[in-house]
């Protein structure tokens, strides 16, 4: 009962959902059939039905600096370890693994998927690059994405002051004292071993909109002006607490590294995600705060993505496409919202079923039996156009009101991970889902048959900067995610994919702790 009860601590703590979602639900963890962290099940594989894609799993170990790939068997039969934690990455063509690294000690911004640094590894482990994007100003976080001429997309925060978002039109009740941290986007393109070139970069902060003061910067109507993001969207900041109470918390655990009394709430936008097209030269991202994913257009130049005109689109850096949550732009209300603190935007490739369509993880839709969240895969056939636009008539949302595929578990109960987790088509047209919290990588039918299952069993033992080791309870195994790689990929020629011998090590959780080493801790 400890642990359970650390676990919801340190869950509501870290992952509560958006507004338009009750995340008291949460408390439905201690239920048997409600076991979103996968604490004392089997795990390793645990379905491997005949017929199955011939390939492997590329995943991440969590709190720890392995990078592995899983066979169908359930056997690891190549790794890799860097010097950082490894949060996330991508197997490329000539066996390298281009990967997000946590680097230990970037200063101010405090959140979800804070890695701050890129690293490229050869197939035999060389460490061939290491490229460092944390600075008071600015921090990368979450996902990359690579482009097919090695440039590097990243995701990143950067920095504006209380004073700049209200002047721009924030609401003051939603501006936390230490300012906030709006989303860019920067292109890399590798220089030497630890070098990097900034070569294209588009800003949120250039495309916002607000009604909600006419003396400020950026007013107009956010419902006329789907192309612009509604500066106001996101919570409240929450009460404010002293310094000695938020250093009271961290001692408890619970809190990011960097959180202060007087930073919280100023992650507004939370970007968790971003998948590149390269034919149609353009970028989407995933927002699970605003419950909404972005496409916009790369074919700009930096200047051009700062603006409202040119690129391929003619629209600039201005949204080309948005779903999931038109409440945001005031074309719609909580019924015609479809996704909740989503995760994982990708488009599917060409030569894959429903390529040109975009697969997504919705992590916690409300509503479900007993009133308890759920979760679901999706698909969809986005209104895109000749011109590389997306249609959208005059008041209404873009389209479509409904996915064009859907998987829910069965009982519905069975599959939940409210935050972290992902999706991704395969070329069988089966579809390879992390459910992120417990660790559970399986292969999806499109009837929504469960042909392959395995939870992964291998966890890290990263410590903290000050040296303190980072608790298991209740993330013990829980990932990002994983992205299915099938035997015939390039990468794989010339090389002998045999079961490591040893094993790495299956994870043990150490026993509870008893009320007197919890006093004297």
């Amino acid at each position: 009962m400890k642990y359970l009860a650390q676990a919801l601590f340190i869950f509501c703590s870290f992952y509560a959902c958006t507004a338009q979602v009750d995340t008291t639900t949460v408390v439905e963890d201690t239920k048997p059939d409600r076991n979103m962290f996968g604490h004392g099940i089997p795990r390793g594989l645990t379905v491997n039905q005949p017929g199955v894609t011939p390939g492997y799993l590329l995943f991440f170990e969590p709190n720890g600096p392995h990078a592995y790939l899983l066979n169908r068997e359930g056997e690891l039969v190549h790794q890799w370890k860097g010097n950082y934690g490894i949060d996330n990455g991508y197997l490329m063509e000539d066996g390298s693994l281009v990967c997000a690294a946590q680097d230990p000690d970037f200063p101010v911004f405090a959140g979800g998927g804070e890695y701050g640094r890129i690293q490229k590894y050869s197939w035999e482990g060389k460490r061939l690059w290491d490229f460092e994007y944390a600075t008071e100003d600015y921090h990368a976080h979450h996902d990359i994405a690579v482009m097919p001429n090695g440039n590097i997309l990243a995701i990143a925060w950067e920095s504006k002051t209380a004073d700049e978002a209200i002047a721009n039109g924030r609401r003051p009740e939603k501006t936390p004292q230490a300012g906030i941290w709006p989303e860019h986007i920067v292109e890399i393109k590798p220089r030497g071993k630890s070098h990097g070139d900034i070569v294209w970069e588009w800003h949120l902060w250039d495309h916002i909109i607000q009604d909600f003061d006419s003396t400020k910067l950026n007013y107009g109507d956010p419902g006329a002006h789907p192309e612009l993001i509604d500066i106001n969207l996101g919570h409240k900041i929450p009460p404010q607490i002293t310094e000695d109470s938020m250093d009271i918390l961290h001692a408890k655990g619970g809190q990011w590294r960097n959180r202060t009394a007087f930073n919280r709430g100023s992650d507004v936008f939370h970007f968790n995600a971003i998948n590149y097209n390269a034919d149609l030269d353009q970028i989407t991202v995933s927002s699970p705060e605003l419950c909404e994913i972005f496409i916009i257009d790369h074919s700009t130049t930096t200047s051009e993505a700062a603006s409202h005109q040119g690129g391929r689109a003619g629209r600039g850096g201005d949204l080309l496409y948005r779903w999931g949550n038109p409440q945001n732009y005031q074309r719609g209300d909580s019924i015609d919202q479809r996704l909740y603190y989503q995760h994982d935007v990708r488009w599917i490739e060409e030569g894959k079923p429903g390529a040109g369509n975009l697969t997504l993880y919705n992590n916690n839709i409300p509503g479900g039996p007993d009133n308890m969240n759920y979760s679901s895969v999706l698909e969809l056939k986005t209104p895109l156009q000749t011109d590389g636009t997306y249609a959208i008539g005059d008041g209404v949302s873009y389209g479509p009101p409904d996915p064009t595929w859907t998987y829910v578990a069965p009982d519905t109960l069975s599959f939940w991970s409210s935050f972290i987790s992902g999706a991704h088509r395969m070329k069988n047209g089966n579809t390879m889902v992390t459910e992120g919290a417990r660790s559970r990588f399986f292969e999806v039918t499109p009837d929504g048959e469960t042909i392959w299952e395995y939870l992964n069993q291998h966890r890290g033992n990263i410590h903290k900067p000050n040296g303190d080791p980072n608790p298991p309870m209740p993330m013990t195994f829980s990932m990002f995610r994983t992205t299915f790689v099938p035997a015939d990929f390039p990468a794989f020629v010339g090389k002998k994919l045999v079961p490591l011998d040893p094993q790495p090590a299956p994870f043990v959780m150490p026993p509870a702790a008893t009320d007197e080493e919890e006093l004297d801790h």
